[in-house]
């Protein structure tokens, strides 16, 4: 599937991602993420919840203050309190929040359907009223009843709102569902829909994609896939996977993400795996012989995008699974070449060396398995 639809960013890094549990983000810390984000273009941010308290709204403020590019949104619940300290912070769009599914509805809130709809109607005319561009929030969305959900995006609409919100905030859908159920609110809505995935069941990315193919106009992201339990949907995932699986353009430069990741690590304590895909430190490594060979020989047999996309390049390292073309190529960027009998007398020294230390041999086990290769075998 290919299209040259273009979708829209809406990164919760600040918001969202600074929700995963034992996670607190300094002012300084908010304010470079924001510019970070900026600067790599994406072109809207949810940057906060107001209603937290007023040392909340001055970081909100101050990041509003920057002027950034970037359209800035906060979130709070549909209701008097949260709205009012909203728009006092200087953002574009407030995202009000309201528990959609049955379960949530009777048993979180202890209210039904019509006062629901009801609130919609209230507050998101209060939020234009203020100049603020409103998205409904459809908290468990995921697990509401469908034609429920079309008359949410219809009050929504009639009152004023711009976009709803689609929040699996369980986590609990799969692509296949996911693509049905925007695809049906799509058909029925002229509003903008954005997809808010979480990671429960690991699938927040491809919940993303899929709504994104099925008229999503707009998805949440989190760099790093920081978020609530088990995360959201990774801003460095989403942009890379839309751009190669379906000519969707972001807008956002990957070139940024090795820096916005690190940043993003830093600031929130949670290091980013080795092997995480996009920004992991080894994503672009390789070990195994087979694959060696076949990136010496062409790297598209084994790359399914070119790494310097987003700044980094091919590492080959030495290991119990590499052959003789690693071993070539490893004393090639020492300097000296190796021919083809060489290289296969070196490699179990090699790969024993990786058994017994859980590491790649360095240059001083090179160098000495090297000498030991020039000396005539023994008879």
């Amino acid at each position: 599937m290919t299209t040259n639809r273009i979708i829209t960013i809406n990164d919760t890094t600040l918001r969202d991602g600074e929700q995963t549990a034992g996670v607190a983000f300094t002012a300084e810390e908010k304010l470079a993420i924001a510019r970070a984000l900026a600067a790599a273009g994406v072109p809207e941010m949810e940057v906060g919840i107001p209603a937290m308290g007023p040392l909340e709204q001055e970081v909100i403020r101050a990041i509003a203050a920057e002027d950034l590019p970037s359209r800035l949104m906060v979130w709070g619940r549909m209701c008097a309190s949260d709205l009012e300290v909203a728009r006092q912070c200087g953002a574009h769009i407030v995202n009000l929040s309201v528990p959609v599914s049955d379960l949530q509805i009777r048993h979180k809130l202890g209210k039904d359907h019509r006062w629901v709809l009801d609130s919609i109607r209230r507050f998101v005319p209060l939020a234009r009223d203020a100049g603020l561009d409103v998205c409904v929030g459809g908290e468990d969305s995921s697990r509401a009843d469908l034609d429920f959900l079309h008359q949410v995006l219809a009050a929504a609409q009639a009152a004023g709102a711009r976009r709803f919100r689609f929040a699996d905030t369980l986590g609990v859908l799969d692509p296949f569902a996911t693509f049905d159920r925007i695809k049906a609110l799509r058909a029925e809505s002229d509003l903008e829909i954005e997809m808010h995935a979480h990671d429960d069941l690991g699938l927040a990315t491809a919940n993303t994609l899929a709504a994104a193919c099925a008229g999503a106009t707009h998805i949440n992201t989190t760099v790093n896939g920081l978020g609530e339990r088990a995360g959201n949907a990774a801003l460095e995932e989403s942009v890379v996977a839309l751009k190669h699986l379906y000519n969707m353009d972001t807008g956002v430069d990957p070139l940024k993400f090795p820096e916005i990741s690190d940043l993003v690590a830093r600031a929130s304590g949670r290091p980013v795996a080795v092997n995480k895909s996009i920004v992991g430190a080894n994503v672009f490594t390789h070990e195994a012989g087979i694959h060696v060979d076949g990136l010496t020989k062409n790297p598209a047999n084994y790359q399914a995008f070119d790494p310097a996309e987003i700044g980094k390049g091919h590492r080959i390292i030495l290991g119990k699974h590499s052959g003789s073309s690693s071993v070539i190529h490893a004393y090639r960027d020492l300097g000296i070449e190796l021919s083809e009998d060489r290289a296969r007398r070196i490699l179990p020294r090699v790969r024993n060396y990786a058994m017994a230390y859980k590491r790649p041999p360095g240059f001083r086990e090179l160098m000495s398995y090297y000498l030991e290769s020039s000396r005539p075998a023994a008879s």
